[in-house]
């Protein structure tokens, strides 16, 4: 039995290496709370999360007054018990992101833990679907970037051999979301996917109207046009949009992702799985989602969900955007356009714990265990 006796935790910040923009909001700043499990033969596990600014120390507080210390005395290998002790345990504050935030970096560790028990990478402990996935990148089309410096990201991305580029969307004007969204299809032609996200900025009527526009330019998808509570909203969107309609990384449960496949609301899901709470409901709603022959792109974390895109059959994209660089000793393995998942057991991170502690959040560590240690 893989009894818990300590846990420590900490939170770091990484400031983004590139200005992150989009229509509601900017990325300044990048807080990473980090969990590490270590039960009673000495094996650890580590878990993370993250913010894009604000909330972190809510996340910590959380997790180091109410959900590490009932972890104490417990099998780590009951994951699936665990989490759903933890979520009834803050059912005043589900669902949310500051839960599901705190419940993620817990369950990862989890997991993470398991794998190395069992000496299994992550991805082949989980199914083992396939050996590497497809990349898009992001980090090249943040709304502030000028057209030039667009196309010239996209060139380069597809001359790394990646299956396309994210470009954001929202400006005041569609023309002006049209112009750089042309100057980017006729620079890397037809056999080039560009995806467009408008973060929720959008209402029902611009989104039919950006959609139309859209289809002309052949766009992969068209992610979160309007607020991700609007289910009704999305569900009128495909019925009059010809392009595939993409939510997910704004849902926190479970049932809100069955909402939206049970009213037909979506075309692919991009469930994060920070955000939904960890591994153990991210691959719930993949499967649930292969029920519905629907996709997986999950949102952001490229680190962990190249381990996740390669233990499921439903997941033909990885959305590129560097995360962990500056703590971690080596970077994801990216091989002609594609992710490679690690074939060390655990996570596949390899966390660099000098840079973690020094790069430390003041106030935030702590280390909870079972008074024998």
């Amino acid at each position: 039995m893989a009894i818990i006796k300590e846990i420590s935790v900490r939170m770091v910040d990484l400031i983004p290496p590139v200005i992150r923009t989009d229509a509601i909001q900017a990325f300044t700043s990048q807080e990473t709370p980090i969990v590490t499990i270590t039960d009673a033969d000495g094996a650890t596990g580590t878990g993370y999360s993250y913010t894009i600014g604000t909330g972190g120390s809510s996340i910590i507080s959380l997790l180091r007054d109410t959900l590490l210390p009932a972890l104490i005395g417990q099998d780590a290998d009951n994951i699936e018990q665990i989490w759903r002790n933890l979520l009834l345990k803050t059912h005043a504050t589900s669902v949310g992101a500051i839960t599901s935030l705190a419940l993620a970096t817990i369950d990862t560790a989890l997991w993470d833990l398991r794998c190395k028990r069992a000496n299994l990478p992550l991805y082949q402990l989980l199914g083992g679907a396939k050996s590497s996935i497809p990349l898009y990148s992001t980090e090249g089309g943040w709304l502030h970037i000028s057209t030039d410096e667009l196309v010239a990201d996209a060139v380069l991305m597809k001359e790394r051999g990646f299956s396309g580029s994210k470009i954001k969307i929202g400006k005041p004007h569609i023309s002006a979301d049209r112009e750089r969204l042309v100057a980017v299809r006729d620079a890397v032609g037809p056999a080039f996917d560009i995806m467009v996200d408008a973060n929720q900025a959008l209402n029902l009527p611009e989104s039919i109207k950006r959609a139309k526009m859209l289809e002309e330019l052949d766009i992969s998808w068209f992610e979160e046009p309007m607020p991700a509570d609007d289910i009704g909203a999305h569900a009128q969107l495909v019925r009059h949009a010809n392009l595939p309609i993409a939510i997910g990384e704004s849902l926190y449960s479970l049932s809100q992702f069955k909402d939206y496949l049970a009213q037909n609301a979506c075309s692919i899901v991009q469930v994060d799985v920070a955000r939904i709470g960890g591994i153990t409901p991210w691959l719930k709603v993949a499967h649930m989602a292969e029920a519905f022959n629907m996709p997986i792109c999950p949102h952001f974390l490229m680190e962990l969900h190249v381990s996740l895109t390669c233990a499921i059959t439903n997941a033909p994209l990885l959305e590129y955007i560097p995360q962990l660089d500056r703590i971690t000793k080596t970077a994801m393995v990216v091989e002609n356009g594609q992710a490679v998942p690690s074939s060390v057991p655990g996570l596949g991170i390899d966390w660099d714990w000098q840079a973690i502690k020094n790069m430390t959040a003041a106030g935030s560590y702590s280390t909870i265990n079972d008074g024998n240690s």
